[in-house]
């Protein structure tokens, strides 16, 4: 058998990483691109601002996904010495995968809130087709999630035995 690598925990750790920060990138940019058309709308219409703030909590739950993946993937992390490297290709393949979809599924909703509030101002019929735009870009972030979720909790499993602790 071979023994484990002890660079296999960077892997991990930058699985945590990446879940949390990219998922805060996606989250940090649809709140300030739709808090941008929130500001915009209001000054004409401020009766309809605490309508248009769905877009900002939206983005807001894509930190969210990032902060549980970090959490159960760091959870999982266990010391260099019986660490596979398989958990932490698995462990940053999770982290990658909420990651990069809450990133993507933030950029999305932030495009999507800054027209779609703008737009809601003048033609108040937009609202539902808005709300169903924005929960279809959600649902990519909830994809990585499940996605996310799924690889790094079998990973333990799928990556018992396969080395040996490298401590003498």
């Amino acid at each position: 058998s071979i023994p484990n690598n002890p660079s296999s925990a960077f892997f991990g750790f930058m699985g945590v990483t990446s879940a949390i920060v990219f998922a805060n990138l996606g989250a940090a940019y649809g709140t300030a691109k739709s808090g941008v058309g929130i500001s915009s709308m209001g000054v004409m219409r401020p009766d309809l601002v605490m309508r248009s703030i769905i877009p900002v909590v939206m983005a807001g739950v894509l930190g969210i996904y990032g902060l549980i993946t970090a959490v159960i993937i760091n959870g999982k992390l266990d010391t260099p010495a019986t660490y596979s490297s398989y958990s932490g290709y698995a462990h940053l393949g999770a982290g990658l995968t909420v990651g990069m979809s809450s990133l993507a599924a933030g950029l999305a909703i932030g495009i999507v809130g800054d027209a779609g509030v703008r737009a809601n101002a003048q033609q108040p019929r937009l609202f539902v087709g808005m709300i169903l735009i924005l929960i279809f870009a959600e649902a990519l972030g909830l994809y990585g999630l499940i996605v996310g979720l799924v690889v790094a909790s079998t990973a333990s499993e799928k990556g018992a035995g396969l080395c040996t602790s490298y401590a003498p």
